[in-house]
């Protein structure tokens, strides 16, 4: 978004998104992500116990928000307390998993295709599942796909409110 359609941001922000993931099921990490220090070593699960895992995280579900995050925390931002060390209770999220699909499974990393709610942590998922994001990278928001994104061309602001 850009000059005068900026203001418009508030109508696509709460919009569903959709995520693939690689998620590395042999840690979790401080943040969630490569980036952190390793938390916790683990065994991958079996494909049979990451199917169940992947079960309960499908429709509405409560996880708390990473403590890597920029959610405010008594005025201040969660990453910045973890960064200095400061260890917090995180808020819990209640967000919606509309699909929740494996699309390949190493014994060790499983690759995800994610569909949820605004306000969804892919990385809670993650830490849920036994691990942490490898790689995370978003597809669509709402009605637009990274497929169409072109850096030469704008949607102006009445076609782009006439998708939602």
């Amino acid at each position: 978004m850009s000059g005068s359609a900026t203001k418009l941001a508030s109508c696509f922000v709460g919009l569903d998104k959709r995520y693939v993931t690689d998620v590395d099921l042999t840690a979790r990490t401080s943040t969630g992500d490569p980036e952190g220090e390793i938390a916790e070593r683990l065994e991958a699960p079996a494909e049979d116990e990451l199917e169940r895992r992947l079960a309960g995280l499908r429709g509405e579900i409560e996880l708390p928000i990473p403590a890597a995050s920029a959610v405010k925390i008594d005025g201040e931002r969660a990453y910045k307390l973890a960064r200095r060390g400061i260890e917090v209770q995180m808020p819990i999220r209640r967000s919606r998993v509309e699909a929740l699909e494996v699309i390949t499974y190493t014994g060790v990393e499983v690759r995800l295709d994610l569909r949820v709610s605004s306000g969804t942590y892919v990385r809670a998922i993650a830490n849920a599942l036994g691990g942490h994001c490898r790689t995370l990278r978003r597809l669509e928001i709402g009605p637009f796909s990274v497929d169409e994104a072109d850096t030469s061309r704008f949607i102006p602001a009445d076609e782009a409110l006439a998708r939602l």
